[in-house]
């Protein structure tokens, strides 16, 4: 499962403690300590393709997603989309585990408002990110601890912005093909542009650019086979954000209540409970399709609900900007730039345009 929350914000964290100047060290440590040895045990990628060693299914994944980074960063003129090339994805490492990161979200017992923590280049944002599982089941810990609300996700996929020259993981290649191309555009489309603790600008940005540079890259190079694969995994994933979402609306209008802590508690259960009953009936309507299995097994509560914000939510002002600039990707860039600049409040206003 690729679920946006957790794989297109994974690892920001990572690099801006790498930068940071204070801290608490043993926070400090693992994030070099393991964004370190993955550059270390990198290899390029025609390396491996070329490895008799390699195999074929490993090579069949790598080779598509260099065929799609080569297309991210062509030059328009030569029908790519233009985005601009920071040297990610040009070697490949096995990274020896089912994530590469885990990231941990927490939550007040009675609010689905993240828990932040505030980094020099990220800004702020609502979880910390662990190489090893273990680390971040202990930080959990001290979250229950504490009284919160946690929930603990494994990653697969993420940025560093541009600032490290990110490889391509073993855990992306995991993907279904549709999701991998999706994964390979989102994830340069972030060093492009991004505007600290402002997730929502950043997320849907890169979600505008990975939609429009998926739909150009089936249309020129996909089968009929993958468009169906992208369109149907596209289709439950729509659903099932519905469904979180949904539920975290009912939970956000509960907790504006004023309402003794003991009649809360039934209520939030009540709601949580329900939402395991829909899941139960949209996975029968999906003919029994378990990709999302393991998110309800986890538990779902605040910090889960919590970490389903709308990144998605200026989508179609950044598709409007798009269409304004006639759908080239290096002018989109441009003129989101110029309104990344903009206080938070008027973004979306200067997206939408006059």
């Amino acid at each position: 499962m690729r679920f946006r929350t957790w794989a297109a914000l994974a690892g920001v964290a990572t690099l801006t403690v790498l930068l940071a100047g204070c801290g608490e060290v043993g926070y400090l440590w693992q994030a070099a300590g393991g964004q370190l040895d993955l550059l270390r045990r990198a290899r390029p990628v025609a390396d491996v393709l070329a490895d008799p060693a390699t195999p074929t299914g490993v090579r069949r994944k790598l080779q598509l997603a260099a065929d799609v980074r080569a297309y991210a960063v062509a030059p328009t003129s030569a029908g790519g989309l233009g985005l601009p090339d920071h040297g990610s994805f040009l070697k490949y490492v096995d990274v020896g585990r089912p994530y590469v990161v885990w990231n941990v979200f927490s939550a007040p017992e009675f609010s689905t408002a993240l828990d932040t923590s505030c980094f020099p280049i990220a800004g702020c944002v609502g979880y910390r990110g662990y190489f090893s599982e273990a680390g971040a089941q202990a930080y959990a810990q001290q979250r229950r601890a504490a009284g919160r609300d946690v929930n603990v996700g494994g990653v697969s996929a993420y940025s560093t912005l541009g600032y490290l020259k990110d490889p391509l993981l073993s855990t992306m290649l995991l993907y279904p093909d549709a999701t991998l191309i999706r994964t390979v555009i989102h994830e340069l489309s972030h060093p492009s542009l991004y505007v600290p603790g402002d997730t929502v600008f950043n997320e849907s940005y890169a979600t505008t650019i990975e939609e429009e540079g998926t739909r150009r890259w089936l249309a020129a190079h996909g089968t009929p086979e993958l468009r169906g694969q992208d369109t149907l995994a596209q289709e439950r994933a729509a659903g099932f954000q519905t469904l979180l979402l949904d539920a975290r609306h009912e939970l956000e209008a509960l907790y504006a209540q004023t309402l003794p802590e003991a009649e809360m508690r039934p209520r939030k259960a009540a709601i949580l409970t329900a939402l395991n009953s829909r899941y139960a009936a949209l996975k029968a309507n999906w003919g029994g399709y378990a990709g999302y299995d393991d998110f309800f097994a986890r538990g779902v509560n605040n910090a889960t609900l919590g970490a389903v914000a709308a990144y998605a939510t200026m989508v179609p002002d950044f598709q409007a900007l798009l269409a304004r600039v006639g759908n080239d990707i290096p002018a989109f860039i441009a003129a989101a730039t110029v309104c990344a600049k903009r206080p938070q409040p008027e973004r979306a206003a200067c997206l939408r345009g006059p």
